[in-house]
């Protein structure tokens, strides 16, 4: 799942080299943290979030598939 995320994620920002996915599972629950540039944030969120909304429902369905639960959080680099 990772990986499907980070597919995702890299096409839709400019700077695809500045994509990070972080990954933590504890009792069945998988935290994914997606780091992007500041100037990519907008477009990973969408217009009223609907695009990150998207996302999480694609990835949803690998997760219930395997009797997990799943959360993305975005974060921005710095500058």
């Amino acid at each position: 799942m990772r990986d499907t995320l980070l597919y995702i994620i890299s096409s839709i920002v400019e700077s695809p080299d500045k994509v990070s996915v972080t990954e933590e599972e504890a009792d069945g629950v998988i935290n994914f943290l997606v780091t992007v540039d500041k100037d990519d944030m907008g477009k990973v969120i969408g217009k009223n979030g609907k695009v990150i909304k998207s996302i999480r429902n694609v990835l949803k369905i690998p997760a219930i598939k395997s009797n997990k639960k799943i959360f993305i959080s975005l974060s921005e680099i710095p500058q």
